[in-house]
């Protein structure tokens, strides 16, 4: 059903500090920055082996991941999962018991289709499974596409 970390979500206060640790520091070559408005967030995604980094900067103090640093501050937010068939894994998760923040998929980075699953039912972490669009697909090395104005 989970086929590989996809990435890790990290929440930061701003995007641009937060990429001079990890692009120019730890060398993550960066591949892809959006604005997701539906979601309140700037995102980038810095390429680390076979999956990503994704740093996440909220639009405003009253959005998910704004909230988030308000309670928590900077650090961890979620660790990703990338599935092929994300209706057949939600209903697996919900049918195995498993609490779902999205019974279903939302459109979410480079038009990937993505759920959240309750940190309650994964032992306090917030758990994202992805089916990756054909434009995010498991490419790497690609050059940052310019920022959007939401994810649709």
């Amino acid at each position: 059903m989970l086929q590989r970390i996809d990435h890790v979500g990290i929440a930061v206060a701003a995007i641009e500090p937060a990429l001079e640790t990890w692009r120019e520091r730890m060398q993550m070559p960066l591949v892809h920055r959006e604005t997701v408005t539906d979601q309140g967030v700037e995102a980038a995604l810095l390429d680390v082996g076979e999956g990503h980094v994704e740093l996440l900067a909220p639009l405003g103090e009253d959005t998910p991941v704004g909230r988030y640093l308000k309670k928590r501050g900077p650090g961890l937010h979620h660790v990703a999962y990338q599935v092929s068939d994300i209706e057949a894994t939600l209903a697996a998760l919900s049918a195995a018991g498993m609490p779902l923040i999205d019974e279903r998929p939302r459109i979410g980075i480079r038009r990937s289709r993505v759920a959240f699953l309750h940190p309650k039912g994964t032992g306090g972490v917030l758990t994202e499974i992805v089916e990756p669009s054909a434009e995010a697909g498991a490419h790497h090395g690609e050059e940052p596409a310019g920022q959007t104005a939401g994810a649709a």
